[in-house]
């Protein structure tokens, strides 16, 4: 059976780390980091959190440590935001989701031809 609660919490979780992200003022975390997802635990009390940067894998390593030092603030913080009764214990990832569909992208549009260089063909237009 599916834990709707868990899957919903996580939704929050991520949601409201966002938003924290943002007013964090640790000159180690990156400006270009991005919450990608959050997995808790079935009893709610571990929670990973998997973060990636357009910066690269190095700089989403070195903005973990941050968010490491910061656990405590934002645990308190996803308590009052979320008006939970227990804030899970946080472990920040890095990941590098966000460098590998980048250069997914770019794999497609070399294989793509560009619109331009495609002829149009006046032969299937009917007057």
């Amino acid at each position: 059976m599916a834990n709707f609660k868990a899957n919903r919490t996580e939704e929050d979780i991520l949601r409201e780390m966002t938003a924290i992200l943002r007013e964090l003022k640790d000159p180690r975390i990156d400006p270009m980091l991005t919450v990608v997802r959050a997995e808790l635990s079935r009893d709610l009390s571990d929670c990973k959190i998997f973060v990636s940067s357009l910066s690269g894998k190095d700089a989403a390593k070195e903005s973990c440590k941050g968010l490491d030092s910061a656990a405590g603030y934002i645990r308190r913080e996803l308590l009052h935001r979320l008006k939970i009764r227990r804030s899970p214990v946080l472990h920040f990832v890095a990941d590098d989701s966000i460098a590998h569909s980048a250069e997914i992208d770019r794999m497609l549009h070399q294989i793509q031809p560009a619109v331009e260089d495609i002829p149009e063909d006046d032969s299937t237009e009917k007057e």
